[in-house]
């Protein structure tokens, strides 16, 4: 099987061709995703024909063999997967791309006709918590639950962007913040039906964020892009920051764009680390 290994600020995933191939992805994502005897990655995502007359169709499975929703970050790099490999018209300015969220737009950025990022409408953010969905028995958007995990209490928010995010603005420097272990515990609390991704995150000015993810099904990653737009949501309704704003992740940086109303607009790179074929 042929692949591809791309990281979108440090994302990194392995690309396969699924329209050549029809296989156990779940059972391959847990395969390569392993660092010590994979390729190693967050997870694998695989371009296949869309279903309802989108450019392409993105299926997307965690380190752990889970399906989800989509990735911000991989979304990008699946465009510049999809071009490289004849998949798409490498004319289109923009690419539709199906996915478990919905169907979201693709602008790629071209230097010298190759794609090194992109940006990306992500959607309109949802706050209601059982679209979220989170149990807290409201059905009011909530951006400062308090959650007390014993040696630590956290002031939550909750935000889908079509996959579920709980966020927590903190004051200590998310660098020291024990995310190994708060992570899981926040990820399989039980007022997260399905799961959650976790960000924490540190205000630096109305336009700079600073943010750590845990990743739902892969534990910590270098970044998360729709968990970069959930924080922006909720820093843009806390009003912590303004409607542009960059959030500096552990493998770079991300913009986002949001004024407050409509869809999320994320930008930024995307990088091939190398190609192979796994036996």
């Amino acid at each position: 099987m042929k692949f591809t290994k791309m990281h979108g600020a440090g994302n990194d995933y392995v690309y396969v061709n699924g329209f050549e191939y029809d296989l156990d992805w779940k059972h391959i994502s847990q395969t390569v995703s392993d660092r010590h005897k994979g390729i190693g990655a967050d997870g694998l995502i695989v371009a296949c024909p869309s279903s309802n007359n989108s450019d392409l169709k993105m299926r997307m499975f965690n380190a752990d063999g889970s399906e989800g929703e989509m990735c911000g970050n991989g979304i990008r790099c699946l465009v510049g997967f999809a071009r490289d490999e004849s998949l798409i018209n490498g004319d289109l300015q923009v690419i539709t791309v199906e996915t478990m969220a919905g169907n979201l737009d693709v602008f790629p950025i071209l230097e010298d006709s190759r794609m090194i990022g992109a940006k990306v409408s992500m959607g309109s953010p949802n706050l209601v918590p059982k679209n979220v969905p989170v149990q807290i028995g409201s059905d009011e958007p909530t951006l400062d639950y308090s959650l007390d995990l014993d040696t630590h209490e956290l002031s939550l928010g909750f935000v889908s962007m079509g996959n579920p995010h709980a966020i927590a603005f903190i004051e200590e420097d998310v660098d020291n913040f024990p995310l190994e272990l708060i992570g899981p515990k926040i990820e399989n609390h039980d007022i997260f039906p399905n799961k959650v991704n976790f960000e924490i995150v540190n205000a630096l000015s109305p336009s700079e964020l600073k943010v750590r993810v845990w990743e739902r099904g892969s534990g910590i990653t270098m970044a998360c892009g729709s968990g970069a737009c959930a924080v922006a949501v909720a820093a843009r309704l806390k009003g912590i920051t303004l409607d542009d704003v960059n959030l500096k992740l552990p493998g770079g940086d991300l913009k986002v764009r949001w004024d407050g109303v409509g869809e999320v607009e994320l930008e930024g790179p995307i990088e091939t680390v190398y190609k192979g074929v796994l036996q």
